[in-house]
């Protein structure tokens, strides 16, 4: 995306690719695009509109916790903005792209230092996180069915990342690439599709 006089600009190639990969027209992507504008002059949406727009998108969620993860998902630059190109690209892949595309997002929620591969750690704080977000939700009681303990909710943190990253990382080197990740979650790998299940959820409007 570029810029004329330091106004956002999207040029016709953009338009044209935004066109052919959303399924809208590419007059439609222009009016997205300037809508886009409206909001943000600069072309560019911020950690602190991405939290409003969560917020207004996710009423009935505190949403704050998964905030970071989720921007990394749009913010495929790592440059700590999210423009125009970016959010539309993502946007219309979590709404209609292939299995394989979407999970390759998800990927991003995990990867927190985006060096493309997840450890042990990253894959725990996210779950934590999770959790925090959606424990009263039945897939989270699914979980806590599977293991059986005391005090189900803390021990199942810990058993879920860890029974996940085993599913994931099948050469077992400590670390889990996006191959593998996508993988593990098509294969129908219990706690990966669960896990992956649970962060398209955050994305899924709640009318409950």
């Amino acid at each position: 995306m570029g810029s004329k006089n330091g106004k956002p600009v999207l040029t016709e190639e953009q338009a044209e690719a935004l066109a052919a990969s959303s399924g809208l027209d590419a007059t439609q992507v222009r009016e997205q695009f300037d809508a886009f504008v409206a909001e943000h002059p600069n072309g560019k949406m911020k950690k602190k509109d991405f939290r409003e727009m969560m917020q207004k998108a996710m009423p009935k969620k505190d949403a704050s916790k998964m905030e970071g993860h989720v921007f990394r998902i749009y913010d495929t630059n790592n440059d700590g903005v999210i423009d125009f190109v970016e959010f539309m690209v993502v946007f219309y892949i979590m709404s209609d792209g292939t299995p394989q595309e979407v999970l390759s997002k998800i990927f991003r929620v995990f990867d927190v230092n985006s060096d493309g591969t997840i450890n042990k750690k990253e894959l725990t704080r996210l779950i934590k996180d999770l959790f925090s977000l959606t424990s009263q939700s039945a897939s989270t009681q699914d979980m806590y069915g599977l293991i059986n303990s005391d005090n189900p909710e803390q021990a199942s943190k810990e058993f879920i990342a860890a029974s996940a990253f085993t599913e994931m990382d099948k050469d077992a080197d400590g670390k889990i690439t996006n191959e593998e990740f996508v993988n593990a979650c098509l294969g129908q790998e219990q706690f990966s599709k669960m896990l992956a299940l649970k962060i398209i959820d955050i994305f899924v409007e709640d009318d409950a």
